[in-house]
């Protein structure tokens, strides 16, 4: 089956990508917006559906509105009485039927649990390179590109 969806916990990968947001806690709106816009990017480059999960606790106002240049990258913060653990695990075993779902954590738990219903699972280090892959292949493409036209152009002269 095709990967459907990538579902991502969005503090556990913030925890393990110290590179995100430097200086800044992990729990802040600065970080979070910088871990959406390299997801963002990642989906740009690969295509790949993500929704990315937070914990709603101690937000004010609850989910903020998307912000301009961040489509194709859902993004759901828990509501009271809840977690992203459970939003994860709900959505992984609901979006089953249509493929395969890639679920991105460091929680063994939630991982053993996505596992245990089929569903996939990457650690958030794998998931580091995943994207840096895809960003390495990305550039080395639009390298290969932009070297074509530019021979295409010397050549029409």
């Amino acid at each position: 089956m095709a990967l459907v969806r990538i579902l991502v916990d969005g503090y556990s990968l913030l925890h393990h990508w110290p590179e995100i947001a430097p200086g800044q806690p992990r729990h802040s709106e600065r970080a979070r917006d910088e871990l959406v816009q390299i997801l963002t990017r990642y989906h740009d480059a690969t295509g790949e559906a993500i929704t990315v999960f937070f914990d709603g606790k101690g937000l004010r106002s609850g989910a903020p509105a998307p912000k301009a240049g961040q489509q194709g990258v859902e993004v759901l913060f828990s509501r009271a009485g809840q977690t992203a653990d459970d939003l994860i695990e709900r959505a992984a075993h609901r979006f089953q039927e249509y493929g395969e779902v890639l679920v991105v954590t460091n929680d063994r738990a939630e991982r053993d649990i996505v596992g245990g219903f089929g569903g996939s699972t990457a650690s958030c280090d794998n998931f580091i390179r995943m994207i840096g892959n895809a960003f390495g292949d990305l550039a080395d493409e639009l390298k290969q590109r932009n070297q074509a036209e530019r021979n295409r152009f010397k050549r029409s002269k």
